[in-house]
């Protein structure tokens, strides 16, 4: 079966997930952490791609990124694959592959989902019983959105700068971001875009990039439109 091709769209952002081989951890030292950080800095400025945010979790990696050509994204995640299993096979005197396969991907719609991907991507610790907030997790991005914690590597996107006009406001209105959950269809919509490498959006936004790229967002039958109201009597939030 061919590959599903990538998906692009000049100035729309991707969430991009890369897990360790047969779910195997691949971070085991923070000096791993580090590294991989490190390399993600040099690769993201060398193939122009802004950085939004991420977590390093034991086995596997999230990024939320705008890259700035069609090849931006896909060059960046070879080329910290590629030194990053160099630095873990040397530090553990091993060889052969680290990562799963190829990296997945999906476009997110900016309008109606980039700032709870933001979310989903920071609260990941919190999801696996690693910590209770995202700030006491220390490798994510949470720390930049949330609080004055500078990360060199990392762009704010548009949505984020629209919480406020200071950093300071930003930051407060990002963090009552927090105070409530994800909706699970949330939760579930983006884990099977990206899995699937769908796009990930309201049906008006799939349509659109359908029309304008000729290529199918997704399968027939999923999705939705997070604007009606079927959709927003299925996601009401609990306590």
């Amino acid at each position: 079966m061919a590959r599903r091709p990538r998906l692009y769209l000049p100035g729309c952002p991707l969430h991009i997930i890369q897990r360790g081989n047969n779910r195997d951890a691949c971070f085991r030292d923070d000096s791993d952490y580090k590294a991989y950080l490190h390399f993600m800095r040099e690769a993201a400025t060398q193939y122009g791609v802004a950085i939004h945010a991420f977590v390093l979790m034991t086995n596997h990696v999230h990024i939320l990124a705008t890259p700035s050509t069609e090849e931006s994204v896909s060059r960046m995640m070879q080329s910290i694959g590629r030194r990053y299993v160099q630095h873990f096979n040397y530090a553990y005197s091993r060889t052969g592959t680290l990562w799963e396969g190829r990296y997945k991907s999906t476009l997110v719609d900016t309008d109606n989902y980039l700032l709870t991907v933001y979310r989903y991507i920071e609260l990941n610790p919190v999801r696996a019983g690693m910590v209770e907030h995202p700030a006491d997790y220390p490798w994510s991005s949470y720390p930049y959105n949330a609080a004055d914690v500078d990360i060199k590597m990392l762009t704010p996107h548009e949505s984020y700068l629209a919480l406020g006009k200071t950093s300071l406001l930003r930051q407060s209105a990002y963090r009552d971001l927090f105070q409530s959950h994800i909706p699970d269809m949330d939760i579930n919509a983006i884990r099977l875009a990206t899995n699937k490498s769908w796009v990930l959006g309201s049906e008006k936004f799939i349509e659109q990039f359908e029309r304008r790229v000729g290529v199918a967002g997704k399968t027939a039958g999923h999705g939705g439109d997070r604007k009606s109201k079927a959709y927003k009597k299925s996601t009401t939030l609990t306590p």
